[in-house]
């Protein structure tokens, strides 16, 4: 199992924001997205704010592979489905995280909507199945 480094998950979890792309069909990135990111326990957790509407997360489980950008860091990623008996915890994580942004933009994230979109995102390493070269 692929983890962060904890150098790698301090850095983005510090992160005002991250940029994620999820990879197309085909291999190329589809446009990078501001989102944001928590970090919780030994991974990095990503919320849509407009729930299954939400563009880039659709896409993530369509192709379940992207890279993310954030502090300087920059990793090819797989997006998987995060447990929904962690919901709770990733709120506390929002909350904590983004706390001076109270009300209706922390809200965002903490919606039913949001809350079923929780995706935990995994560094993938060069010696895995890749997908083809970007063009």
């Amino acid at each position: 199992m692929n983890t962060w480094t904890k150098d790698e998950l301090a850095r983005m979890g510090r992160a005002e924001e991250v940029e994620v792309a999820v990879r197309r069909p085909d291999g190329g990135l589809r446009k990078r997205v501001t989102v944001w990111a928590v970090p919780h326990g030994n991974a990095l957790y990503l919320r849509s704010v407009k729930g299954h509407e939400g563009a880039w997360f659709r896409a993530a489980q369509e192709t379940r592979h992207g890279r993310i950008w954030a502090a300087g860091v920059e990793k090819d990623v797989a997006f998987d489905d995060a447990g929904h008996d962690l919901d709770d915890e990733i709120d506390a994580a929002y909350r904590d995280k983004y706390r001076r942004y109270a009300g209706r933009i922390l809200d965002s994230v903490l919606t039913p909507e949001a809350r079923s979109t929780t995706t935990k995102v995994v560094p993938r390493t060069s010696g895995q199945q890749s997908l083809p070269a970007p063009r």
